[in-house]
Parts: C-alpha cells; structure tokens; sequence
C-alpha cells in the first residue's frame, strides 16, 4: 500500500478489524520506511448506498461528509484521532445496517446514527453536531437540548 506521508509502498499491517455487517475490513498500517501511521479499507464492490435528502433528492452515501462535520465538533475537544476513525465506523455501520436490502437511508436517519455515537464519546460534541443538524435558532434551544442531556445523565 502507498503510504501518503512518504509514498514508498512497503508496509506492514498492525491491526485488521472487520465491520459487524461483514462488508468492510479496516486495516491499521506502518510504513517501514518512515514510520507513519495510516489506515486503509478494503470494500465489497456493490450498489452504492443512496441517500435520501430532506427535499427527496436522493444522492450516492459519502462518509467523508460525516467525516468534515465530525471533526468539525470535536476540533479543541480532547478526542484522539483512532477514537474519531473508530466513531465514523460505528456510524458507518449503524447506517449499512438500517439500510439493510433496500439499499436506502434518510439523511434523518444517518444524522441521528451520528448523534448517538457523539453522545457516548463527548456530550459538548453532541451539542455542537446537534446544534448544526437540528439548526438550532435561538439560545432556548441549546438550553433545552442541554438540559435534556443532563437530565440523561442524572
């Protein structure tokens, strides 16, 4: 495998997990020549997963677009990076899941999959993915999310 810091392609394979619905392997990497730390997937070629938007619209499933808000939520949160990749595989196979035969997903769906995972990993994460999300528009709103969140962990 090519390794993207320095591109030489010899390195060896440190971890490999498989994903609950068996449809993806997820493979931690070192490069031998300098060290770098990477992870690489390997994917069941099949019909994509599609999308279904607010407005109908229907688009082909691209985790990196949970990835951007993700990351986004937890920038200045104490969250390691392998926690973050762990978090967008877990989302990602909540959502095969529901998915299942159909092969059909509502955009509501995937965001409240996220939300889940961000509430078990850090709660101003949540806060902060939900604020988007749900477009909150006024301070009420962050209000009652939080102190529904508190009254979760009571």
């Amino acid at each position: 495998m090519l390794c993207p810091h320095c591109g030489q392609t010899n390195d060896k394979v440190l971890e490999s997990r498989q994903n609950s619905s068996g449809s993806t392997i997820r493979r931690r990497r070192e490069c031998l020549s300098c060290g770098y730390r990477f992870t690489s997937y390997e994917r069941i070629e099949e019909k994509p997963l599609m999308v279904v938007k607010r407005d109908g619209r229907r688009e082909p499933f691209d985790i990196r677009k949970i990835e951007r808000g993700i990351r986004i939520t937890t920038e200045k949160r104490n969250i390691g990076q392998e926690k973050i990749e762990e978090v967008l595989q877990d989302i990602e196979d909540e959502v095969q899941i529901l998915a299942g035969a159909k092969r059909e997903i509502s955009s509501a769906a995937i965001g409240e999959a996220a939300l889940r995972q961000l509430y078990r990993i850090d709660t101003v994460a949540y806060v902060r993915f939900a604020s988007v999300y749900r477009a909150f528009d006024n301070v009420d709103q962050f209000i009652q999310e939080i102190e529904r969140i508190t009254n979760n962990m009571e």
